[in-house]
């Protein structure tokens, strides 16, 4: 970096999100086949022993990954580890339920009637206002829905009742609205010291302090892994 800008920025969309699994070969024929989203990647996780690693493209740059780890827990607990509706309590931290997108009305009744074709209840759709949707279940227990909508109008959609229930105020819901820009500097911004205040991923704290104690570019040498399992 040479220089620095003010930018909007912000991540403009999901790469991909990770769920966990112990069955993949079960959650790669639901996305597959009801969902008819294609498989992309199915290998060993890079740097998990024993853990695969499988992606189904949702867009060319927008994907649901699954983790089958060999010691994942199988028990599912309504309520505690999966919310088992759109609207049931789970634990905080957790994905209440996921929502796909799609363009169009039409396209929302049509996937529909390809996931109903699999033998699969859906519920829906409900207009929202905002957003149209579906309702249905997926493989170990998760809760999904399928949409269509954008660009929700936050002076309509923003309760002030709601609002003061969070606990946030004038100012701070300005800042929510409208984030701060940020500028970039001429360098790389270092890694906090070890005593910050952020959240931090579960490793233990030895493991923690080391990782996060490695400079950026050992990293970057040393961790990554670019070479797929099947030659071209």
């Amino acid at each position: 970096m040479t220089s620095g800008k003010t930018t909007t920025l912000h991540p403009r969309g999901v790469n991909h999100l990770a769920i966990s699994t112990s069955d993949m070969k079960a959650q790669l024929s639901f996305w597959t086949d009801v969902l008819g989203c294609p498989l992309r990647a199915l290998y060993w996780m890079h740097g998990v022993d024993g853990c695969f690693h499988g992606f189904v493209e949702l867009a060319p740059d927008s994907y649901i990954a699954f983790v089958q780890h060999p010691e994942n827990p199988t028990d599912i607990e309504v309520g505690v580890t999966h919310a088992g509706n759109p609207g049931g309590k789970v634990t905080r931290g957790a994905m209440q339920h996921l929502a796909l997108h799609v363009d169009t009305l039409d396209e929302l009744y049509a996937m529909r009637d390809r996931i109903r074709s699999r033998d699969v209840h859906v519920l829906g759709p409900i207009d929202h206002g905002f957003i149209q949707s579906i309702y249905f279940a997926g493989p170990e227990g998760m809760t999904l829905e399928v949409a269509v909508g954008h660009d929700i109008d936050e002076k309509a959609w923003i309760d002030p009742e709601v609002v003061g229930l969070c606990g946030i105020d004038d100012d701070e819901l300005r800042s929510m609205i409208e984030p701060a820009d940020y500028r970039t500097g001429a360098t790389r911004v270092p890694q906090p010291p070890l005593t910050a205040s952020g959240p931090r991923m579960a490793y233990s704290p030895a493991a923690y302090e080391r990782l996060m104690s490695l400079d950026d570019q050992f990293v970057w040498d040393n961790m990554s892994e670019t070479t797929p399992p099947v030659a071209s």
